[in-house]
């Protein structure tokens, strides 16, 4: 994503805009936020086509066959307005690369990968058939790799199949060289099949790297698809078969959607990418982006950058009302649980822009987890933007426990520094043992009822934000000796251990420093904070000074040793 430079406009319809994520023959592309805090893509078109009156009739057409589509892995259109002085249309915005972007950085796909992509895609494709309309542009620009599984985008050039007149210029085409049917290219009119045909272009590319039908020229592309044989490469085994099956120069012999669907997924999509479907590489570089986008947001809503011009409308959207947005409950500790010390507040008063869900999809299926983070920003002194936390939806598999970014690597974009965050100089002591921990004393046996394996979810930023698993086996100490060491799994499968060192044992809860184990990755908090165990209702709740990692707050369940 690029910042916007200054001759570009800040705000489109109801929507503010934060950055410029891409651009095409149609228009661009911007990260947009409306004023409930959903994020969205806003697409405006080149001021050249907004002048055509013939681009005009088909830019509303489209929209509004747009607006019937919506499913698993596709990005629904929220708002548009064809009437604008410059038409606009916004979707929702999930954050991702491209299939494109993804392999010119990082090489072919594996299999497994390219398996789910393709079930993903047929499903889209299938229930975008079933509502009489045809993509007509499916190719890897549009086709996104997010943690939830692949998005089908660009329904602006889909139309119904049941039209009347063509809404295109004579003689040509819609559509992209190498991923268009033959029949698209000799005029014959594109039914579900053509999009069958691109997707199996698509699967091609996404195996070897590159397109099937390779060419220097648009005229050479063209010539291949029509007259010559695919090139494959390395593609093998039943995606192979699947690929071929879809290139047939016949629409007639081309499976349908729905059967592509079954042979690559015969449980469903869905249970492909919660197996965990995307390689570590672009787990990582999907959630850095997420927290990038986050970032941009807080500074927006500081009011940090160049201002730029504004484009006028002369009209209002059609669709601007998304209705009250949801908004994130606070956190209610369970009873008799003692207030965590707190080196600052962890989150500015303020009102909360919350994001839904990037889509109304499939429920998350076992091995899956979301994260949800309220997200406010208010200036801070000198001016500067004070950031708290941000929204952010992210699902991936357990499975990757390759991926380890740790707790510190959530929280810490969340959290200010120096005089802008959250009371650094109060951070700072918490890591100091001798700042922030108490003094040896209680001594005594530590009471039967604490001891054992106990296990519960955690969250930082008083409740708002989930942070995994913790884990810890509290063994018999005396004060100054290990009692058990805290093991932390966060939602990427990094896994952090803190060494619990026993400081007081009082009449209500125990006391201990916790200090990071040798061996930890990098996003785990090396330092020393003080931790407390406190018994409520049969469980045992984990409270931490730990302003680094949010003051997390574990309430954990007995478990088995």
């Amino acid at each position: 994503m690029q910042p916007l430079a200054g001759d570009e406009p800040t705000a489109v319809g109801p929507y503010r805009l934060l950055g410029r994520l891409g651009s095409g023959g149609m228009g661009r592309v911007y990260l947009g936020r409306s004023a409930g805090g959903r994020s969205v893509a806003v697409k405006i078109v080149h001021p050249h086509f907004a002048l055509d009156e013939e681009f005009r009739a088909r830019f509303r057409r489209e929209v509004q066959a747009a607006r019937r589509v919506g499913g698993a892995w596709t990005a629904s259109v929220l708002d548009a307005d064809p009437e604008a002085a410059v038409p606009w249309v916004a979707t929702a915005y999930a954050a991702g690369p491209s299939l494109t972007a993804a392999v010119t950085d990082g090489g072919p796909l594996p299999a497994h990968t390219v398996r789910a992509l393709g079930a993903g895609l047929a499903e889209a494709l299938a229930a975008v058939h079933e509502l009489g309309l045809v993509h007509r542009d499916v190719k890897p620009s549009n086709v996104l790799l997010t943690l939830d599984g692949p998005l089908l985008i660009d329904f602006g050039i889909a139309r119904a199949t049941d039209g009347t007149a063509s809404l295109t210029s004579s003689g040509v085409s819609i559509g992209s060289p190498g991923y268009m049917s033959p029949e698209q290219i000799l005029g014959k009119g594109a039914t579900g099949a053509a999009d069958v045909f691109s997707l199996g272009a698509v699967l091609a590319y996404a195996v070897n790297g590159a397109p099937p039908f390779p060419g220097d020229s648009s005229a050479a592309l063209l010539y291949k698809v029509v007259h010559e044989e695919p090139e494959l490469g390395s593609l093998s085994g039943e995606l192979r078969e699947v690929a071929e099956a879809c290139l047939a120069k016949e629409a007639a012999r081309r499976p349908t959607p729905a059967e592509v669907a079954r042979r690559l997924a015969p449980e469903g999509a869905a249970r492909l990418v919660a197996g965990g479907w995307l390689p570590g590489a672009l787990v990582e570089r999907v959630s850095r982006s997420a927290v990038e986008v986050l970032n941009l947001e807080v500074a927006e809503a500081a009011g940090v950058g160049a201002p730029s011009g504004p484009v006028e409308f002369g009209t209002p959207s059609v669709s601007g009302e998304f209705g009250p947005p949801p908004t994130v409950p606070p956190a209610v500790p369970p009873a008799g649980l003692p207030e965590p010390p707190t080196a600052a507040p962890a989150v500015v008063p303020g009102p909360p822009a919350v994001v839904p869900e990037p889509r109304d999809a499939v429920p998350p299926a076992p091995g899956k987890v979301s994260v949800s983070v309220a997200a406010t920003a208010v200036p801070g002194e000198n001016g500067r933007g004070r950031r708290v936390s941000c929204t952010v939806a992210l699902s991936v598999a357990a499975a990757l426990a390759v991926v380890t970014v740790g707790v510190g690597f959530l929280v810490k974009p969340f959290l200010g520094s120096g005089s802008d965050g959250p009371s650094s100089d109060a951070g700072a002591a918490a890591k100091s043992p001798s700042a922030s921990a108490p003094s040896a004393s209680g001594g005594g046996k530590i009471p039967a009822s604490y001891l054992g394996t106990w296990q519960g979810s955690a969250t930082a930023l008083s409740g708002n934000l989930p942070i995994g698993t913790f884990r810890v086996t509290v063994e018999q100490a005396a004060v100054g000796q290990e009692l058990g060491r805290l093991r932390q799994t966060d939602q990427l499968g990094g896994v952090c251990t803190d060494i619990l060192t026993l400081r007081a044992v009082t009449a209500t809860r125990l006391v201990a420093s916790s200090t990071g184990a040798e061996g930890n990755h990098d996003g785990c908090d090396p330092g020393t904070n003080t931790v407390y165990l406190t018994p409520s209702h049969g469980d045992l709740v984990y409270t931490s000074d730990s302003s680094a990692e949010g003051n997390p707050v574990a309430v954990m369940s007995k478990a088995g040793d």
